[in-house]
């Protein structure tokens, strides 16, 4: 007998590999019990989660939706939640969700929540999706008519959008503004998790940490480093993270480029662009950071009051370790970007985007070679 028969709602977390199925994953421990306490008929709810690149190969919206509506109607599901982590557009619009009461299916957007406690609103979303498709007239007179509840306040200006009669949704929430664009980038670039670009740069860092203990021993940079005022080092700061980033951008060939002139298209690649700069530069800022502990470190290891005394002229004092380790630094930074040009392209970009941003890009190139 159908799970449905026995009073027991099938929903399916249908979720494209890697961050959309960790999050996936982790709301479906919570969301049965939630969803049944919450629920106003006293529902049970099975929840599965099934992970599989629904969107691979397209970012057409009513293709995507197409795909969920197949994929739903071959199983025993009463409701499906896809996730993605697929900046979703329309009309100039970015989509949070797509809901189809008629076929019971939602769509979320996962970089439209933002870049911060991503997990809890994913979740609190998902279940709004859920009640919504399973009684929409009782959550709606609970909610005041919105799919996302109480979250949808929280994240950013989330409001209704028309959809078109040929569209398979029926009710659809966007962001718009410079906040709901802030919110999206935020979105897109933790989805691409700057930090694993630290482990992944392991040649650019291996550069950069012999030129930092090779310039910690030099008695010249010693007397640049005392030399230096406190402008001149953040220059020298900001100046190398910026070769840092824009040689891995260029070297790497990260910038994107399309060849659809269209003003909708201008912005998409104006986003997917941002969130590439960000992306790079959060990474290349904790690896500036790391730089700067390692040499702190080695020039406490390593420096001598007499010989720093003999070959400066002035005595060693605790803010030149601070001075000292600030400028290498920023020299070591200099010797990482050189560094970085010995990394493959294919492994920068396995650690500056997510597998969907690769997916992606490997499409518009196949497309452009056709």
């Amino acid at each position: 007998m159908p799970r449905s028969a026995q009073g027991v709602t099938v929903v399916a977390l249908l979720a494209d590999p890697d961050v959309p199925t960790e999050i996936a994953r982790r709301v479906a421990r919570v969301l049965p019990a939630r969803l049944a306490d919450r629920s106003v008929r006293g529902r049970r709810f099975d929840v599965e989660v099934v992970s599989e690149p629904f969107t691979a190969g397209t970012e057409d919206l009513p293709t995507v939706m197409r795909r969920i509506m197949d994929r739903g109607s071959a199983e025993d599901w009463d409701i499906v939640v896809a996730l993605t982590d697929l900046p979703l557009h329309s009309h100039g619009r970015k989509i949070v969700v797509d809901l189809s009461h008629e076929h019971g299916l939602a769509l979320l957007s996962l970089p439209s929540l933002g870049g911060f406690r991503l997990q809890r609103r994913a979740r609190r979303a998902v279940e709004e999706a859920v009640l919504g498709l399973a009684d929409p007239q009782a959550t709606a007179a609970k909610e005041d008519q919105s799919p996302l509840g109480s979250s949808a306040g929280r994240l950013t200006p989330i409001q209704p959008d028309p959809v078109s009669e040929e569209e398979a949704a029926d009710l659809r929430y966007v962001v718009s503004g410079p906040r709901g664009y802030l919110t999206v980038l935020a979105g897109m670039v933790r989805a691409n998790r700057p930090w694993r670009l630290v482990p992944g740069l392991k040649k650019a860092l291996a550069a950069a940490l012999t030129t930092g203990a090779i310039a910690t021993v030099n008695s010249t940079v010693w007397s640049l480093a005392q030399a230096l005022s406190a402008p001149r080092l953040v220059i020298a700061m900001v100046g190398s993270v910026a070769l840092m980033i824009g040689w891995l951008i260029i070297d790497a060939q990260l910038w994107y480029r399309s060849t659809d002139t269209s003003p909708e298209e201008r912005k998409r690649t104006a986003l997917y662009n941002a969130s590439t700069v960000l992306t790079v530069a959060i990474g290349v800022i904790v690896c500036y950071v790391g730089l700067m502990v390692v040499n702190l470190l080695w020039a406490l290891f390593i420096l001598n009051d007499q010989v720093f005394a003999s070959m400066t002229r002035t005595p060693l004092h605790a803010t030149d370790y601070w001075t000292l380790s600030w400028f290498v630094a920023s020299v070591a930074t200099v010797g990482g970007a050189l560094g970085s040009g010995l990394e493959s392209d294919e492994a920068i970009r396995a650690a500056a985007f997510s597998k969907r941003e690769q997916e992606r890009r490997h499409m518009v190139q196949d497309d452009e070679g056709d």
